[in-house]
């Protein structure tokens, strides 16, 4: 099974940023844990902070990836071509936020990539992804 996990702005800066919302560990070391927990999973990891980018990701692995992760950061909650992007392709996204987007600003409350995507997972920290690749797992095992 080959995974995919796309971050949008601002996560490369995940460890340092904002430590209170988002904890202290970067994602590269969390990326590393979360490949040995589950050795069966090829995956795969681009963060971009530019919307073109994550666009063209999606196009690159949307129609090869047995599921993409997504998180666009604040682009969620403004990019109608991310959700464009989506619609387009074949591959399942999971949206995915480290945080409780509704504890948070009301603008975070509005998503553009929930109503394309298969399903949400939001406010687990890092662990969001973790709970991404579980569901992914658990509906290819029925």
């Amino acid at each position: 099974m080959k995974v995919s996990i796309i971050n949008g702005p601002n996560l490369n800066l995940l460890g340092t940023r904002e430590p209170s919302v988002y904890g202290n560990q970067t994602f590269e070391a969390y990326f590393e844990n979360l490949k040995k927990q589950f050795p069966e999973v090829h995956f795969d990891y681009f963060q971009s902070n530019v919307e073109g980018e994550l666009i063209n990701r999606l196009h690159e692995v949307g129609f090869s990836s047995d599921a993409i992760l997504l998180n666009a950061g604040a682009y969620t909650h403004t990019s109608v071509a991310i959700g464009d992007a989506i619609k387009g392709i074949d591959t399942s996204v999971i949206e995915i936020h480290i945080s409780n987007t509704f504890a948070r600003e009301d603008f975070r409350h509005t998503s553009y990539i929930t109503p394309v995507s298969k399903g949400l997972i939001i406010g687990f920290g890092l662990d969001s992804y973790r709970l991404g690749v579980e569901s992914v797992l658990y509906a290819d095992s029925k």
